[in-house]
């Protein structure tokens, strides 16, 4: 199955789901160069998921916020916190692309549909949980 293919059966199966350990999903298909899932995990509805696929791996990445809105002179002090958290984060990790702060999952291609939505859910409480904890470092 080629990555377009797969996308496309991610968001079927994610649709026909719907639920999963009591979290609903919202799944909105992106179109573009690459193709991307926007997914909405329960009531974490304010930090999308974008999924996406390529021959190897499904990635899962979740905006936290811009590098703006980084206070200037604790910057270092947060670069420091993410480091020290990325290891209590269980399936998650902290990245940065382009001007944005992430955190972000990966998995097989041919990982299973339940191990996909235990790594959306996962990602989103994580997101959650890190903007809790970072919140002192941004505006």
């Amino acid at each position: 199955m080629n990555t377009q293919d797969l996308t496309l059966h991610l968001a079927l199966r994610l649709t026909d789901l719907r639920a999963f350990e009591g979290y609903e999903f919202d799944c909105q298909p992106i179109p573009g160069e690459v193709d991307v899932l926007q997914i909405t995990v329960g009531d974490f509805e304010e930090m999308p998921i974008f999924l996406s696929v390529t021959d190897s791996q499904i990635l899962c990445v979740s905006h936290l916020f811009t590098d703006a809105e980084v206070i200037a002179d604790k910057r270092s002090r947060m670069m420091e916190e993410m480091l020290e958290l990325n290891i209590a984060m269980p399936l998650s990790s902290f990245a940065k692309i382009g001007e944005r702060f992430v955190v972000f999952g990966a998995l097989s291609v041919h990982s299973s549909i339940e191990d996909i939505c235990h790594e959306l859910i996962t990602l989103a409480e994580n997101g959650a949980e890190a903007l809790v904890a970072l919140e002192e470092f941004i505006r």
